[in-house]
């Protein structure tokens, strides 16, 4: 563990396990790298350096007043990356996070990048606009900020306790820990940086940063996502990559990180390994710190 500073002066937090290719995870609204230790734990198990960092404003990170929109959490992902030399890097994005990789990869490119896989994602573009017919209505992200100034540890426990894991839907048993998981990460962001983060995962347009991707892509969304909407997230962005891979989870929430981790953890893996094995076929060396 450790911090890296940005060039404002934020200090980033990151967590760095394992050895052998390496791994960045960038994480969802409003959580933090601890939303990843399953998967972060089973591939460091599994022959991988797994990095994730908390977002600024989220989690360990310094709590800034500006700077909570895509760009500057792209340009910190690209100073954690960089200050730990990286290279041949597989981004995972989980939601939010979906929109900070592939907004790297729109500023920075994939020099540094060997592969890319969506889980839960934000992109292409969640918000209903004249060019965006299928988007989710702009009320609906108003709702949440009305709730998140009135009552904030409400509306994530809330969020938590009903539509983030499909703990809303009958039959669902998500566990008391992990939906208390969720809550605590919540309350570790800053209320500022955690408001205006809705607005830089909803109404952040990354059609121009996914035509940037140039490296092999998995896309994984659960078809019953009542967050990022499967039509309007995951089905949108593997159509707009070319060759991208597109993994559905049949009745499957948001938060799968947590409800289906077993399965992303193989998946992931299973995407890893084959990237790997692509790279040696065609007569390329990976290279990693």
């Amino acid at each position: 563990m450790g911090f890296v500073t940005a060039r404002d002066g934020a200090e980033i937090f990151y967590k760095d396990w394992g050895s052998g290719p390496p791994v960045v995870l960038s994480h969802g609204w409003p959580l933090n790298s601890d939303s990843w230790e399953a998967q972060m734990l089973f591939l460091a198990e599994h022959g991988y350096r797994c990095v994730a960092h908390d977002r600024r404003g989220h989690g360990r990170s310094t709590q800034t007043y500006d700077g909570n929109e895509m760009d500057t959490y792209a340009d910190d992902l690209a100073a954690v990356i960089e200050a730990l030399d990286l290279h041949d890097v597989t981004l995972v994005g989980f939601s939010t996070g979906g929109g900070e990789v592939v907004r790297y990869i729109g500023r920075h490119g994939t020099r540094r990048v060997a592969a890319l896989a969506l889980v839960s994602a934000v992109p292409p573009f969640m918000l209903r606009t004249d060019d965006n017919p299928a988007g989710v209505p702009i009320e609906v992200f108003d709702e949440i900020r009305a709730a998140s100034r009135a009552d904030r540890s409400q509306a994530y426990r809330e969020l938590a306790d009903g539509p983030f894991f499909g703990n809303n839907r009958p039959g669902a048993d998500v566990s008391e820990g992990t939906r208390a998981a969720f809550w605590r990460q919540g309350l570790q962001a800053g209320h500022r940086n955690a408001l205006e983060c809705i607005a830089a995962f909803s109404a952040t347009d990354f059609r121009g940063d996914l035509a940037s991707v140039d490296v092999p892509t998995l896309v994984i969304h659960g078809d019953d996502d009542q967050v990022v909407p499967f039509e309007v997230g995951g089905k949108a962005s593997a159509a707009l990559v070319e060759g991208a891979t597109l993994k559905v989870y049949a009745g499957a929430p948001h938060g799968i990180t947590d409800t289906h981790k077993v399965q992303l953890g193989e998946d992931l893996l299973a995407f890893l390994n084959s990237t790997i094995e692509s790279e040696a076929a065609n007569g390329h060396r990976r290279l990693h710190a």
